[in-house]
C-alpha cells in the first residue's frame, strides 16, 4: 500500500469517527472482523495519533479557520484537517508540501467544490506558523 492510499485509509477512519463517534480502535476492530479492511500500519498510526491529539489538533485548526467554528465545518473537511494537521505537527519527516497536497487531493475526491482551496489555505497557515514552511501553490486541474 502506498502512503497516499494509507492517508486515504486514515481519512476514512477519521471520517467514520466524526460521523459515528466511535473510537478508532473500535472502528478498526469491526472493519477487520468483517474483513472490510486490512489496515496499513501508517494509516493506523495517523488515525490513532489524530484521535489521541484531537484536542490539540482542534485548537490549532480553530486558530487557523478565521471566521469559522469547528461546528460549521463539514465532517469531510474536519477529518481532512485533523489528519493533515496531525502530520504537520507530529510527522516531521513528511514535508509540509506533501501533507498539504495529499489533503487537497483527498478533498477533491471526497469534498465539495470549495473544500480543496479552503483546506489548502488553512493548512498553509498551519505550516507557516508551526513549521515555518510555505505551502505549495495549488495546481490547476487538468
Amino acid at each position: 500500500m502506498t502512503r497516499r492510499e494509507a492517508r486515504e485509509q486514515a481519512f476514512c477512519l477519521l471520517f467514520e469517527q466524526a460521523v459515528g463517534g466511535e473510537k478508532i480502535d473500535d472502528i478498526l476492530h469491526a472493519a477487520t472482523e468483517a474483513r472490510d479492511l486490512i489496515p496499513s500500519p501508517f494509516a493506523e498510526e495517523l488515525a490513532l495519533g489524530a484521535e489521541e491529539k484531537a484536542e490539540e489538533l482542534d485548537r490549532v485548526i480553530s486558530e487557523n479557520i478565521r471566521g469559522w467554528s469547528l461546528r460549521r465545518l463539514s465532517k469531510v473537511t474536519l477529518s481532512l484537517l485533523r489528519l493533515s494537521v496531525y502530520e504537520l505537527l507530529y510527522q516531521p519527516g513528511t514535508p509540509a508540501s506533501v501533507a498539504i497536497n495529499e489533503a487537497v487531493e483527498l478533498a477533491k475526491t471526497y469534498g465539495g467544490k470549495d473544500d480543496a482551496p479552503y483546506i489548502n489555505g488553512v493548512l498553509a497557515s498551519v505550516a507557516r506558523k508551526h513549521r515555518g514552511e510555505e505551502a505549495p501553490r495549488p495546481q490547476a486541474d487538468s
